[in-house]
């Protein structure tokens, strides 16, 4: 089968020939319908040898949807032919966290070697892919395999970390998203379904702050040394309750904390090395900073449910397997208005 592999540090990823898995005791096999091509993916390909905790060659891809191909032995509850979608953070299925359903913040993946699929574990960037356990499977219900497959992590991440602040959300107060991508154009999206706030966009190109106003956003604002007076100013001074920042680079972050209204959460998603200092002086009063993991395996059935309901309508572009390494090119130069979503059978 095809497969997208990263398989050498510090080279592009490429599409290979491999064996098709199999589905062992336990075990789901999927024909993939789709996946994502994420941000997530650049930073691992971007690691160094000392930082990588899993062996190359990996497979790609942390968003999935598939069919069901074959039950492994003891495997219930599924048949041949489903439609499902893969809940990515992987743990271990019986700790605390995991018995709630909040595997992304299992307390023993990491001591038993449990890796999500495409950041460790082989991912869902191939024409077929072994699930490891039937609870990491969502229904579909209907919906739109590539439209859904996003939602697997761009949407699941926004929508745990807007439900976190949910109390603060109340009509009259502002939430504002920097970076309106992949993740932050279904954040708008959320917002808008979920609360009655103002939603303020911050973005880089007038491209994408026109994605941005498209999904529901406000006001769109340029993400420049200037973003957080502007947002002041739309706010009558008082500043955002809830900013959302999904590019997580020292100025983005640092224009995070400036915006921020007292008692507001500011919420680091995105992976660009930024941090934001904590201390009396240094934020408006009672500031809460955090850096949330995507979400539970609840959430990214409330999600879906969302996106059956019309409430969220992901913008994609699709591309064939073969050209999945051009995708990642686009991604990384910041091409890609929306999300890139990579056909395994085209």
């Amino acid at each position: 089968m095809k497969a997208v592999q990263y398989r050498e540090i510090g080279a592009a990823p490429q599409v290979v020939t491999v064996p098709e898995p199999e589905a062992g005791p336990g075990q789901v096999l999927l024909r993939m319908t789709a996946a994502g091509v994420c941000h997530s993916d650049i930073a691992v390909m971007s690691m160094p040898a000392d930082a990588l905790r899993f062996p190359l060659p990996l497979t790609l891809g942390h968003e999935g949807v598939g069919t069901v191909a074959a039950l492994g032995a003891g495997v219930t509850g599924l048949t041949v032919g489903d439609a499902v979608a893969v809940y990515g953070p992987w743990g271990c299925g019986t700790c605390p966290a995991c018995a709630e359903g909040k595997e992304n913040y299992c307390r023993r993946a990491a001591d038993l070697g449990i890796f999500p699929p495409g950041l460790g574990a082989p991912g869902a960037m191939a024409q077929y892919m072994v699930v490891d356990d039937p609870r990491h499977l969502v229904p579909l219900g209907g919906l739109d395999p590539v439209a859904a497959v996003p939602l697997t992590d761009a949407g699941l991440t926004p929508y745990h970390a807007i439900k976190r602040s949910l109390p603060k959300l109340v009509p009259g107060a502002t939430a504002v998203v920097i970076g309106t991508g992949g993740l932050g154009h279904v954040a708008i999206q959320l917002l808008r379904a979920m609360t009655a706030v103002r939603v303020i966009a911050l973005d880089v190109t007038e491209e994408k702050l026109a994605l941005a106003r498209e999904v529901g956003a406000h006001d769109a604002v340029l993400s420049d040394a200037g973003a957080a007076a502007a947002v002041r100013e739309l706010t009558g001074g008082l500043g955002a309750q809830l900013v959302l920042d999904f590019v997580g680079a020292p100025p983005t972050v640092a224009t995070a904390g400036a915006m921020a209204a007292a008692e507001a959460d500011v919420t680091i998603v995105g992976l660009g090395g930024g941090a934001l200092p904590v201390g009396f002086g240094a934020l408006a009063h009672e500031v809460a900073v955090c850096s949330p993991y995507w979400g539970s395996r609840t959430e990214l059935g409330e999600v879906l449910a969302l996106a059956r309901a019309g409430a969220v309508d992901v913008h994609v572009e699709t591309y064939g397997i073969d050209e999945a390494p051009l995708a990642y090119e686009r991604l990384h130069a910041g091409r890609i208005n929306g999300r890139a979503v990579i056909l395994p059978w085209s």
